[in-house]
């Protein structure tokens, strides 16, 4: 099991959407944010989410060339940590996560992995309230989370 869990910020805004945020917390205990991703999240932050910037910035302003600005602070967060999960969505951050071999999964891995440990019933009752969301998720994708799922 990962030590450490690093997140972006649309992994927050989904389950904080769906009322399951504290999912999170229950799988992890304590989860790592940055400053900018809680400011992308916008909203008042649980206590179990603490914040923490990486201490070398040079590495989050190069992918802030190509990526935005919390994917950038949250890998190069991740970067620094050994023994890391990055909870991270956005699939140009995941490519580049893969490069620099950082652990990663997205909300959806989130969701499979709260299904195994009987934290959620049903993931398909899940899928209907993220289909009611701005949330991107490929048929594709959604029928290989269904099939984790066992469902």
């Amino acid at each position: 099991m990962h030590e450490i869990i690093v997140s972006d910020t649309s992994c927050l805004i989904l389950l904080d959407k769906l009322g399951r945020l504290d999912l999170l917390r229950k799988l992890f205990g304590n989860i790592k944010i940055t400053q900018v991703v809680a400011d992308e999240f916008g909203k008042s932050i649980p206590e179990f989410i603490k914040i923490e910037n990486p201490i070398d910035k040079n590495y989050q302003k190069i992918l802030e060339s190509f990526l935005d600005s919390g994917e950038s602070s949250a890998l190069a967060l991740a970067l620094e940590k050994k023994n890391c999960l990055l909870i991270l969505d956005d699939i140009k951050g995941r490519r580049e996560a893969r490069q620099l071999e950082i652990h990663f999964t997205g909300t959806l891995g989130i969701l499979v992995i709260a299904k195994e440990k009987g934290l959620i019933k049903s993931f398909t009752n899940i899928l209907e309230d993220i289909k009611k969301t701005n949330f991107r998720i490929s048929e594709d994708l959604i029928k290989e989370v269904k099939r984790k799922c066992g469902e």
